[in-house]
């Protein structure tokens, strides 16, 4: 039924068991992602040999913004790394309404993504798994909505995945999904957006750029890494201006 759905009334449906799937992040995804944006004092560089005050990831955040924020998997991090205020937006009802009772202390918004409703309003902005649901020719407005909501100086970071090798199951795994998705889209209306293969870290880094921001990548070791030695993910920090 979710399938022949359209992307909100799909995840209405699917809000009451949506954290019984393997469609949640993964704790282990939120845990990496906090030490990223924060890592223990111990861990962090002398100040001599840290990256300009523009480019620096550490430390805490004032307010925090989920984008994209389902049933609240991402107030995970928020509360480990942010001292005001946090907030999650997704456009999805029925995935608001499991957020809210799970964390009723946190402020939820209904809107588009791509048309925030925020303007200058966060320290630092964090959305997972939710690349898929927009289209490439999407994620300008979507990056551009985000830019608005920050702060200047504020960071937007999102956990990316790399691709599988060719030889790989889950490269084609992946593959058969999305040519079974874009089948399906255009033979059925609405469309259910969800693609895997849509959003690699270079086209994602270009839109970044065009949207105003400046971007750097920290590898996730702690999420594994590939045969050839590079990690399989990374965590994209997209930092705004600290001047307008």
């Amino acid at each position: 039924m979710q399938a022949l759905s359209s992307v909100e009334g799909g995840y209405d449906q699917l809000a009451p068991k949506f954290d019984h799937t393997p469609f949640r992040t993964p704790g282990v995804v939120l845990d990496a992602t906090v030490a990223a944006l924060r890592p223990p004092a111990a861990l962090r560089p002398p100040a001599a040999l840290r990256p300009p005050a523009a480019l620096r990831p550490l430390g805490s955040f004032g307010r925090g913004l989920d984008v994209c924020c389902g049933t609240g998997a991402g107030m995970r991090v928020l509360r480990s790394v942010c001292q005001g205020p946090i907030t999650g937006v997704d456009f999805s009802a029925g995935m608001l309404a499991q957020a809210r009772s799970a964390h009723p202390d946190a402020r939820w918004v209904r809107a588009d993504a791509r048309a925030l409703p925020f303007a200058g309003a966060f320290d630092l902005a964090v959305s997972f798994g939710a690349l898929g649901h927009f289209l490439p020719a999407e994620r300008p407005a979507l990056f551009a909505g985000v830019y608005r909501a920050l702060r200047p100086g504020g960071v937007f970071a999102f956990p990316i995945g790399a691709p599988p090798p060719i030889t790989s199951r889950w490269y084609w795994a992946l593959l058969g999904f999305d040519l079974a998705m874009r089948v399906r889209n255009a033979v059925w209306h609405p469309p259910f957006v969800m693609y895997y293969r849509t959003c690699p870290l270079h086209a994602v880094r270009n839109d970044l750029t065009a949207s105003g921001f400046t971007v750097t990548t920290v590898p996730l070791t702690a999420l594994g890494r590939r045969e050839d030695g590079s990690p399989r993910y990374r965590l994209v920090l997209a930092r705004r201006a600290s001047t307008p």
